[in-house]
């Protein structure tokens, strides 16, 4: 992955950032979008002060032609697109509104497409490259209270397999990853809002949940990002990696 040029959506904080710091570290010209102008700010001063390389581009994955001028402002090819940014939302149908449904629709498929349909002709350009996915567990089995987010994430799932099809004969992989829980900033931010007082005691319900006893971190995630993407992922497509702590194999 040397030299290669990544963008990543989402990338000033939780799992996304991990894949910034991975990607630079790795040697890539990495380009991460996110609408936090202050933390994309830091991120990208953290990362050129180290030495390596990484560019933040301000702005929304849910307004195309914004989108479209931001990817457009990268020079030359792009060997990497990885699809992280995302919303989440709790709830079932009933106390889903439509707005909560709409704004999750927006960001985590609408945003998913834009990316992939903007990125697309500098893949080809380059003769190939690779598209990643951020899926979830929550696409192929059922959590409770996550309707309208699980919804979202089998859009994903299934946008894979079709773009996988669609562009393999263009050298274009596409892939995605379905994480179990993982602990980000959103996890503790959840906790502190609905059980304060009881953050250690849930956090530690949540964590086991996983079969192997605790959450995953960000950069697992990242590690298993940067595997697929690399050349050494060359035979890899159409395909959906859990990384859940044994959550859908051994749960079941």
């Amino acid at each position: 992955m040397n030299s290669k040029t990544v963008l990543i959506t989402g990338g000033a904080s939780g799992i996304g950032l991990a894949m910034v710091k991975k990607f630079a570290a790795e040697g890539c010209q990495v380009y991460f979008i996110d609408t936090n102008h202050v933390e994309g700010t830091k991120v990208q001063a953290e990362i050129s002060e180290k030495g390596l390389q990484a560019t933040f581009l301000e702005g929304s994955i849910t307004d195309y032609s914004q989108l479209e001028n931001l990817i457009h402002s990268i020079p030359g090819k792009i060997d990497t697109l990885i699809n992280n940014a995302g919303v989440s939302h709790i709830g079932k149908v009933e106390n889903t509104s439509e707005e909560d449904f709409d704004r999750l629709f927006q960001v985590n498929v609408k945003g998913m497409f834009n990316c992939i349909k903007a990125c697309l002709p500098k893949l080809k350009e380059n003769g190939g490259g690779s598209i990643l996915n951020m899926c979830s567990v929550a696409a192929t089995i059922g959590i409770p209270d996550r309707f309208a987010y699980s919804m979202t994430k089998g859009a994903a799932l299934s946008m894979t397999l079709s773009v996988a099809r669609d562009y393999v004969a263009d050298g274009i992989r596409c892939n995605c990853l379905s994480p179990g829980r993982v602990h980000t900033p959103f996890v503790d931010g959840f906790l502190a809002k609905s059980y304060p007082g009881q953050e250690a005691e849930m956090f530690a319900k949540l964590a086991a949940s996983q079969p192997i006893g605790r959450m995953g971190t960000p950069e697992e995630i990242a590690e298993m990002a940067f595997f697929i993407s690399s050349d050494a992922g060359s035979f890899i497509t159409g395909s959906n990696f859990n990384i859940d702590g044994g959550f859908m194999g051994l749960k079941m």
